[in-house]
This record gives structure tokens, sequence and C-alpha cells, in this order.
């Protein structure tokens, strides 16, 4: 009778998968919480302290390692020698494994989390055991992941499992221990500075793509295994998703994540916003981004950071949108997008605010630059008013608003805003005095009077140009850094304008 050694910590599939095997005539060994779940499953199984002879110890820091476990992994069945030391000791074989790991990504990812906590979420037995099966896999099915289940059932109700499918199972073991490992490493190392002198890197390809920016280059979506990202978007209908719409679908989300307390809405084109809004509902707030530059929008990516229901969909049913990507649509938003057959709907979680920074890589040719990952912190303990004149109520809410809407902006980044909607935006320009014109160029083109907007810069003003183009246009009030040598200048010229200037002393360059 073959036999498998079944304990994992996600039980998705588990229990129908154990069953498939009694059917088959397997005997299932297993562990703990995993034991009793098949147990209750009415799956026959065996404990494995009835298989090693010594109970679990040390709050179950050691169940598995054992010889009576790691023999039966590792021995070669064609070595007769090794057939003799397991007779004479009276270990058996164990066929199949099927582990996976304590949740330690998902443990880290909480803010709150203990260094006691994390360190009791690193499991020791399972990478051992998946290790000991991955390394024999020719005479032992090495299985971590869940989806694996159905077709290792279906291989060996159809005469048994092919070399190919066991390597492929065995790479995927050392795969995921590999990237599990250097997990730990990760946090261990990053709890001490922000960056470590080693960084390990693990990526699995999610998705081959048709093509990558251009269509003679080969892509391919690779996924870290972080909690919050592009790994956790869930397509629910449209063409296959291109290498640009998953940059301007990440564009999109970070870029609403400004906000978790209203709703927003991200118009995104070549992953820098084109539009951007406040509402009351997904509905107004769409509606209110696409009077930011609605020739811009087609061919877009529209980022929410709430709930799409029915209206919002019905909103843009005259827009020619590439994709649309929200935490959530209901399921008569979802009816109204079946019409366009080719849009991607897109479901993607929102970013928990607090969550544990992680690490932001731009690949420069030969290595990495590395930074902690940018996030927009509307924090006012350092803002200051610098010119005689307080913004009114009104301006301060659209400063607020400005602030948070030009950290996703391409550097050099002016955009202005009324009543909590960008009306013009200037973005990756080579000059700030540029970005300044290009806003209130776009503005204007789009329908839009600039007289009474504020003006959001993600730096500070070098010289006075860029302000006295502003002024020109009417803006009444800025927002921006400040920390210029000229930050005099610029000030004088704002309070010659009777413009209101508020400096954050924090920059917001996303190049």
């Amino acid at each position: 009778m073959p036999r498998a050694l079944i304990s994992v910590s996600n039980k998705r599939g588990i229990k129908q998968f154990a069953k498939g095997l009694a059917d088959l005539g397997w005997e299932i060994i297993s562990t703990g919480g995993t034991a009793r779940a098949i147990d209750h499953a009415g799956v026959p199984v065996t404990s494995v302290d009835n298989i090693t002879g010594f109970p679990e110890i040390l709050d179950g820091r050691v169940k598995t390692l054992h010889p009576a476990v790691h023999g039966g992994l590792l021995a070669r069945r064609e070595r007769p020698d090794h057939m003799e030391a397991l007779a004479e000791h009276g270990i058996g074989l164990i066929d199949l494994v099927a582990v996976n790991l304590y949740p330690f990504r998902e443990t880290v990812a909480d803010p709150n989390v203990t260094l006691e906590d994390a360190i009791e979420h690193i499991d020791i037995g399972g990478p051992s055991m998946l290790r000991s099966a991955a390394k024999n896999y020719g005479s032992v099915i090495p299985i971590v992941d869940p989806r694996d289940y159905e077709r290792v059932l279906s291989a060996l109700q159809n005469g048994g499992i092919d070399d190919s499918l066991r390597r492929d199972l065995a790479v995927k073991v050392f795969t995921h221990t590999s990237a599990y490992d250097a997990a730990i490493a990760d946090y261990l190392a990053r709890s001490k500075e922000a960056t470590p002198p080693f960084i390990e890197m693990s990526l699995e390809r999610a998705q081959t793509l048709r093509y990558g920016e251009n269509p003679n280059q080969a892509a391919a979506m690779y996924t870290t295994g972080e909690t919050v990202g592009i790994g956790q978007m869930w397509q629910r209908q449209g063409k296959d998703l291109s290498f640009n719409n998953l940059l301007d679908i990440d564009a999109g989300m970070m870029a609403v994540a400004s906000w978790s307390d209203r709703p927003a809405c991200v118009i995104i084109k070549h992953t820098t916003p084109c539009g951007v809004a406040l509402g009351s509902s997904a509905e107004s707030a769409y509606r209110k981004a696409l009077t930011t530059d609605p020739i811009s929008a087609f061919g877009s990516v529209v980022a929410f950071n709430t709930l799409v229901d029915e209206k919002a969909a019905q909103a843009m049913a005259e827009l020619f949108v590439e994709v649309v990507v929200a935490p959530r649509f209901t399921d008569d938003a979802a009816e109204v997008f079946t019409s366009k057959k080719n849009l991607r709907v897109i479901e993607m979680p929102n970013e928990v605010p607090g969550s544990v920074i992680d690490l932001d890589f731009k690949r420069v040719r030969g290595g990495f630059l590395v930074q902690e990952r940018f996030r927009f912190e509307p924090d006012q303990q350092h803002w200051k008013v610098a010119t005689k004149r307080n913004p009114t109520d009104a301006e301060w809410r659209d400063l607020h608003f400005a602030w948070a809407a030009c950290a996703s902006v391409k550097s050099n980044a002016i955009l202005l805003a009324k009543e909590e909607t960008a009306i013009g935006i200037g973005a990756g320009q080579m000059s700030r005095v540029d970005a300044a014109f290009m806003a209130v160029h776009k503005a204007k083109n789009a329908g839009h009077d600039p007289k009474g907007s504020v003006l959001g810069s993600d730096a500070f003003f070098p010289f006075a140009d860029g302000l006295e183009q502003a002024a020109a246009a009417g803006v009444t009030a800025v927002i921006q850094p400040g920390g210029s040598k000229r930050d005099s200048e610029v000030i004088a010229a704002a309070d010659q304008h009777d413009i209101s200037m508020v400096m954050t002393e924090v920059r917001q360059f996303r190049h």
C-alpha cells in the first residue's frame, strides 16, 4: 500500500485530496490539525507519532524530524543497501508528501507583529520534508501547492505520475522553500535596517504575456509573494492583460491609495494620471476625474479605491477603456461591463494603511536601485504657511487634495485643482516652469478656467518663473515642499500676487 504524508497550514482542498488518495488505496499519515481535518472528513488517517514512535514535543516544534519520516522519504528504491537499511530499522517508505508551510509572509505583514510571533511562524519540519521529497522526486511525489492536488490525483487515476510532472513538482518545491527562507532572512535583516547588506529575491512566473512594451519583446509577469499587490488581482472578464496594462494598473492603484476614507478615481495613461478626483460615490468621482482631460482618457486604465456599482459602470459606457480596476464590483456593475467583451475588469485589494514597509526596486544595468516604497503620508506636522495670506477654508480643502493627487504624477509634476478635482496636469516635464505651463494649457484645453484654482507641486520651485506662470493663470493658492535657495524670491512673488503658499517640507518625486 503506498503511503502519503500530509501536513498543511492551508487546508484548502485537503479533505478532497486525502479522500481521493484513500479511494485509490493509499494510507494517509498526518499531523495535528491536518489529521483531525482528514479524520472529520471520514478518511482513515494514521498519526505521525504512530510512525515515529515518538510524541510531538516542544509545542509542536518537533514532530516530523525523525528517521522514520526522512528515511522513508530519502531512501533510493533502486539501491538494495538503502532498502536493507530501512528493513533493519523498521522504517516504511513514504511515496507522497503534501505540505504547505506556516504563513510567515502573512504573519509579518501585520505591522503589530512581534519578533516572537514571527519566529514562531518559521516552519522547520515542513521545508525539511518537502526538500527530502523533492530531492528524491523520482520515487516520492512532492506537493507544496494546493492547486496541484487535482492534477496529481488525475495522473494517479490514469496510470501514474510521469517524470516530467514529478520534476515540475520538485522545481516548485525548491522555488517555494527558497522564497520562504528568503522572506525570513529579509524580515530579520530589515528589522535592524531599512536597506540590509543582502537581499534575496524569489520571483514566480504568474503569467506569460503576449509581448512587452513593444510587440518584438517577449514578456511575462512574475510575482514576489507579497501579501498586497499585483499577485492578489483577479481578472473578472476581458482580454489577456498586456505588459503596459499591468504597469498602468499598478500606477492606478498606487494613486488611489492616497485616499482611504473618500471615494477616489484616477484615470491613468502611460503610468501617470490624466484625471483625478474625489466624489461622494464611485460614479461621481469618475465623472469628475473624466473632466480633467477627457481626450487623453481614451484608451486608459480607470482605477477606484472603492466599490464600483451599476451607476459607476454605466457612467463609463461611452468611453473606450482598456482596464477598470477596483477592490470590488457589484454583480450589477459586472453585468454592465459584459457588453464590452474586450474590457479587462480587475479586482485588486486596496493597500492596508500602516502595513509593513516593503522595498521598491528599479532595474539598472548590472543591478538594482533599492528604496523604501513610497507611500503618500498626509502628515501636516511640518506644514507651514510661508506667505502673508493664509488659505481660505475652500483653498485648504483643495490644497490637501492637490498635494495627495500630485504624489502619483511623474516629475516634474504640477497639478491644478478645483473642488477636489484635477483640472490640469503638467507631468514629466524637464523644467518646472514648463510643467506649470503644461498644466495651465491642459486645463484650458479641457474647458476649465484656471482662475481660482490651487496648485500642487511635487518639488520646490527653483525659480519664481513657475509661480509667475501660475499667477498669470489666476491660481490663488499653492502647496509645495519648499527648500530652494530661492524660496524667498518665490514667496515674495506669491505675496505680490496675493497667492497663499503652504510648504510641506516633504518632496514627492516620482521618476
